[in-house]
């Protein structure tokens, strides 16, 4: 997998709209294998607050990346665009980095509902909302076990709705 951390789409989208795409699609011509692009809000440790909506992702519907990691947890981001994605795995960030409370597994598991509506489980991937290098490593640990204990109860939610049918 090769995965491009972007920090200036998100905070500059009339540039991006107007050369980034290019940019972006150069960067990966003649990449084999998985393409992943990460749209940044910036370090939560540093960055407070997020928007709740992505000014610049239904963008890339058309992109070359297969991939697109963004951040939810933090923004409480409306998940609505991602259905404008129908082509692409979503890397979704489900674990808010800007504090060190470590969420409990039903947090992170109702973070994932939230996405859900707009794209089926086989395109979805969980995920911190971006890097953890700002946190103790107990707080990450913890946070990274309650992403995939909360993986697994909606996991177990899924499976247990297509017996039911």
């Amino acid at each position: 997998i090769v995965q491009i951390d972007e920090a200036w789409m998100e905070a500059r989208p009339e540039k991006a709209r107007q050369y980034g795409l290019a940019a972006l699609a150069r960067a990966l011509e003649g990449v084999t294998g998985t393409t992943a692009l990460h749209i940044c809000f910036g370090y939560a440790a540093l960055v407070p607050g997020r928007p709740a909506a992505y000014s610049f992702l239904q963008e890339l519907a058309d992109s070359a990346v297969q991939q697109i990691s963004i951040e939810t947890a933090q923004s409480a981001l409306d998940c609505s665009v991602l259905a404008k994605l129908p082509r692409k795995t979503i890397i979704l960030g489900v674990l808010d980095l800007s504090t060190r409370e470590v969420e409990t597994a039903e947090m992170v598991a109702a973070r994932i509902r939230r996405a859900l509506p707009f794209l089926s489980p086989e395109r979805l991937v969980v995920a911190p909302d971006c890097g953890m290098k700002y946190l103790p490593a107990d707080v990450a640990f913890g946070k990274m076990k309650a992403m995939v204990d909360g993986a697994r109860l909606v996991r177990a939610e899924l499976q247990e709705r297509a017996t039911a049918n």
